[in-house]
């Protein structure tokens, strides 16, 4: 298959839509327009980089990245020390942060937001692995006990999970929730933003926040419209009916470049799409059968045609850009032969899969149907199934698809968050094990990285753990993607970080006229 025949699919699928008219929006109000809503808003369920956007937005955490590094520095805390075990972190708060109520953040709120998180315990508590215990020693100083050192700890602070969420929301817990359901489409920070409203499915709106202690934002409010269509977001773009449009597909991103009004920011990126293969559920509990699937994908014809050479294949499962990566590590390329003659060893036949996808990423449609014709050369018949994003999560979660694409980010600079995530036997489903793969061996040594602190140790382990699992072939490594969306030439300020896909520094951005 070449990239040609792939780049013909994309584009017929990502064709022509009605326009829409209206005014620019005001200088101090950016509007942003995206395929779908975010799932929640909440800090110690969300995981997904949609609802990072409102996350980040709206709340503060101990510390976070510095601008577009990948090295965390002061936010809320504004100096730390460790005990020479690893296991006892002090921090000293800076003062004058307040939640958008007017309350202060103290060392209170700090506590109640870790044990709230740690109580949920949905996706997000997983990057605190072995907090033990938050202490706290005074209003403006807060203690984490860890049950293990834990190399990665300072920068989990700066994930979505550990923003810290003022106390006062327990007043809209109901039935026990700790307040869930409200924070689903509320929040309660001390970000720049706060979410004024959200009516599903229309728009989401972000009011500045009167009591952040940072510099006033010159945005005075964000507007995040969900406007499904993808030629529709565009032509909102063209139009300044919008400023900021996601998901763009990369033909309309070549267009859109030819518009002096229209900058197509197209970065380098941690940002992986791969293909989770449902490992317990016949006929993809057998090894040869995922290896066979994993020989019959033509990666570099995706690569060029829907792609267009905005991403690379992967090799192995964590993104070059990362410490940890293995440049030799082993890569599946396209060999229908050798697809075949795994597929016949394993003695499977008249193999019938359903590829369950959303709209959430523009390439996921024209990659399983790549991937139809792929596995229809090795006689696997695919079928493509369309759900919402959040029917998707939720099916992938409970182990009821065969083949599911997905995107992954990760929220700290280190390999912790791709190994020990996509591989740990305790972790299956929502965590990030959406493949259902077990092997003791490789969960034994992703845990052992993660519990020292000894970098080339931990890179040692990480490596081998990566050679044990893509010979198991639990997932399709398809592509690294730069990331890409478009933004008018009047939107200023905006500071690329790949640790924060789907992240904006609305706060510090701003419009020119």
């Amino acid at each position: 298959m070449n990239g040609s025949k792939w780049k013909s699919i994309g584009v017929a699928l990502l064709l022509a839509s009605t326009p829409l008219s209206g005014a620019i929006a005001a200088q101090d109000v950016l509007v942003m327009a995206r395929a779908e809503d975010p799932p929640t808003a909440d800090p110690g369920v969300e995981i997904s980089n949609s609802g990072y956007t409102l996350i980040y937005a709206a709340y503060e955490r101990l510390v976070a990245y510095k601008g577009g590094s990948t090295e965390v520095g002061p936010e809320l805390a504004e100096s730390w020390t460790a005990d020479d075990a690893g296991l006892v972190w002090t921090f000293k708060l800076a003062s004058g942060h307040k939640f958008d109520d007017g309350s202060p953040v103290d060392a209170a709120a700090v506590k109640f937001s870790f044990d709230r998180l740690m109580k949920l315990k949905a996706g997000p508590s997983d990057a605190f692995p072995v907090l033990k215990e938050v202490e706290v020693v005074d209003p403006q100083t807060v203690r984490f006990h860890l049950t293990a050192p834990f190399a990665p700890f300072i920068s989990t602070l700066a994930v979505s999970g550990a923003a810290i969420i003022n106390p006062k929301v327990m007043e809209h817990e109901t039935d026990g929730d700790m307040a869930k359901a409200w924070l689903a489409e509320h929040s309660a920070g001390s970000g720049p933003y706060r979410i004024a409203s959200w009516e599903r499915n229309q728009s989401i709106v972000l009011d500045r926040n009167s009591h952040y202690a940072g510099t006033e934002p010159a945005l005075k409010q964000v507007v995040i419209r969900i406007v499904g269509d993808v030629s529709a977001r565009r032509l909102q773009l063209i139009n300044g009916d919008a400023d900021i449009i996601e998901q763009i597909p990369l033909d309309q991103a070549e267009a859109l470049q030819k518009d002096a009004s229209v900058v197509v920011e197209s970065n380098p990126s941690m940002y992986v799409n791969y293909i989770y293969m449902n490992n317990r559920q016949p006929p993809l509990d057998d090894a040869k059968v995922r290896k066979a699937i994993s020989y019959a994908v033509d990666y570099q014809g995706i690569i060029d045609g829907i792609m267009l050479g905005q991403a690379k294949q992967m090799r192995g499962a964590v993104p070059s850009g990362m410490w940890g990566h293995d440049p030799q590590g082993f890569q599946y390329t396209y060999d229908i032969e050798k697809a075949k003659a795994l597929l016949a060893d394993s003695g499977k036949s008249d193999i019938h899969l359903t590829y369950t996808f959303s709209q959430a990423d523009p390439a996921w449609e024209p990659v399983g149907l790549a991937l139809q014709a792929s596995l229809a050369e090795i006689g696997i018949k695919l079928d493509l199934q369309a759900v919402a994003d959040t029917t998707k999560r939720e099916l992938v979660a409970n182990g009821k698809f065969d083949m599911a694409p997905g995107a992954w980010t990760p929220d700290f600079a280190d390999p912790y968050m791709f190994m020990n995530y996509w591989f740990d036997a305790d972790k299956m489903g929502g965590p990030g094990n959406r493949s259902f793969y077990s092997n003791k061996q490789v969960t034994d040594l992703v845990r052992e990285a993660g519990s020292i602190v000894d970098e080339d140790k931990r890179k040692a382990l990480y490596i081998e753990a990566q050679k044990l699992s893509t010979e198991d072939a639990p997932y399709l490594y398809i592509m690294e993607k730069n990331d890409i969306f478009a933004r008018r030439t009047a939107v200023k300020g905006y500071v690329y970080n790949p640790m924060l896909i789907q992240v904006y520094n609305f706060g510090t951005m701003s419009k020119t006229e």
